[in-house]
């Protein structure tokens, strides 16, 4: 059932300051929200944007009680934040979106992909491991594969690629026998993702489809619109939103699929708020990601998101910046009319560290490809 519409100047709280609570804030303060952001890290980069940051771990009795009693509503930036704070707020009365319940599948692999074969949608093939006996089975169905921990793992962290089943021993037993999801790779065409919006009151709204490349297990370039027929637009659209109504979920969720050959979709996995490949809708779509974060959490209706022109996000990690902590040269991005930098306000840029992106606007897909790689060359 809907909830009464949360109107500013109402106080949202959101677990974790990272980059997509940074995003978030700024959406938030201008709609004129105010923010509360609790985040153990004092230089969380949420921070900059927030009214109050609670300096605290996510389980904190104090920190809960104060969120509860001055928030209107509460969200999260990452699915691996406690769900059973999210659950003791929601039952002290605090609209929290999306649940507890909805976290807490998205953080174990194999609740997730359980969850999503017994929605009615395609996964590639996958065995559940508690323990190394699980593997003294036949393992043909699923090999050559990906032996992934269950819980905790992101970009590429906590992911072995595994040829035989000698090998699938050992790659759990190098991760010391925790439970893992031993996954068939499949023959992958690309990979796409879709962004789903939706509401208490079973309001719908859905991003055009990214079509995604990874480098390191990382996201690397996201394409809008992804380079797909229409009908495999619209048939991955449409199991977003299957998963999104199974779910019972309020929020924005991303769904990561695999295109195979002969153009099967299967579901990858999903994220439990707005996703790196959706970044390109802060400056690419009528709404962006995380407006539409808080409309959902705030019981109003989705904004539209229609794509005002193709676009190209490109991740910047850590890599590019200089070995002494200087900063690269922005003036290639920032000279380009048509190309928009969002930076993250970390303070240490580490390889593989996601210190924030540019998205690339033109007239078509190939054309903003080809300046955001000329672009990522120069950089």
């Amino acid at each position: 059932m809907a909830g009464k519409p949360i109107l500013p100047p109402a106080m949202l709280g959101i677990l974790g300051g990272g980059q997509l609570g940074r995003m978030f804030a700024t959406a938030a303060k201008t709609m004129g929200y105010r923010v509360t952001v609790l985040d153990p890290d004092a230089h969380a980069p949420a921070a900059d944007f927030a009214d109050v940051h609670l300096v605290k771990p996510y389980t904190d009795p104090e920190a809960l009680a104060e969120l509860a009693r001055t928030c209107a509503a509460v969200t999260t930036e990452f699915e691996n934040v406690n769900a059973d704070s999210m659950r003791w707020l929601a039952s002290h009365g605090v609209p929290v979106s999306p649940s507890g319940d909805c976290v807490a599948i998205a953080q174990d692999r194999v609740a997730e992909k359980n969850f999503i074969r017994n929605a009615g949608l395609a996964t590639a093939p996958f065995l559940a491991i508690n323990n190394a006996g699980d593997l003294n089975v036949d393992l043909t169905p699923y090999l050559p594969g990906i032996l992934k921990t269950a819980r905790l793992g992101y970009d590429g962290k906590g992911q072995t690629r595994v040829q035989t089943a000698e090998d699938a021993r050992a790659a759990h037993a190098d991760l010391k026998h925790q439970p893992c999801v031993l996954e068939k790779m499949m023959p992958l065409e690309l990979e796409v993702s879709v962004i789903v919006t939706r509401t208490s009151a079973n309001e719908i709204a859905c991003f055009p489809v990214a079509e995604n490349e990874h480098a390191n297990g990382i996201l690397d370039v996201s394409i809008v619109p992804a380079r797909i027929k229409p009908a495999v637009t619209d048939r991955a659209r449409q199991m977003a939103i299957t998963l999104a109504q199974k779910l019972n979920y309020v929020g924005v969720l991303a769904v990561e699929f695999f295109v195979l050959e002969g153009d099967e979709l299967v579901i990858n996995e999903m994220a439990p708020r707005p996703h790196n490949s959706g970044h390109y809708t802060l400056d690419a779509t009528l709404t962006s990601q995380f407006e539409q974060q808080v409309r959902a959490m705030c019981h109003l209706y989705p904004g539209k998101t229609d794509l005002l022109r193709p676009t190209v996000m490109v991740n910047l990690l850590g890599d590019v910046w200089k070995d002494d902590g200087g900063e690269p040269n922005w003036d290639v991005l920032l000279t380009a009319p048509n190309v928009k930098l969002h930076l993250y306000g970390k303070r240490d840029a580490r390889v593989g560290r996601k210190m924030g992106h540019y998205n690339v606007l033109a007239a078509t897909a190939d054309d903003a490809l080809e300046q955001a790689q000329a672009i990522k060359d120069t950089l």
